[in-house]
């Protein structure tokens, strides 16, 4: 098991910690149970952040449709729009929200949403 620190054996999951700690003699037993609390901490933890998110479809009137992602730890807004990802940066907006990146402008406020993409003027949306 030298030089790797993780393989699927006839043992389950090993974790190689004689590679992480200088000395470390732990048996194989050992390392298998310390693996496995690893990973299922690993994936409880990851699967907190997929909680606090938020996705919006809109529909728009010009026909444009898009939907838009908001994490809770990330001020930038991620968007699917014409077929491809965009992601949008947090700009400094007197009312409301204002998100731009690449050509594509997303304001949010209390009285609509609009979008602005590909060089086409800005058209009212919708959530829907």
């Amino acid at each position: 098991m030298t030089g790797k620190a993780f393989s699927l054996g006839r043992h389950g999951l090993y974790l190689g910690l004689h590679l992480l700690i200088p000395g470390a003699n732990m048996n194989r037993h050992a390392a298998a149970i310390f693996g496995a609390a690893f990973s299922v901490a690993a994936v409880a933890a990851g699967a907190s952040p997929a909680l606090a998110q938020t996705f919006q479809s809109y529909r728009c009137a010009d026909g444009t449709q898009f939907i838009v992602g908001f994490y809770q730890y990330d001020t930038r807004a991620h968007m699917q729009v014409d077929g491809g990802p965009v992601t949008l940066a947090r700009r400094l907006a007197l009312s409301g929200a204002r998100y731009s990146g690449r050509g594509v402008t997303l304001k949010i406020s209390k009285t609509g949403t609009t979008l602005r993409h590909a060089n086409r003027p800005a058209t009212a949306c919708e959530m829907g």
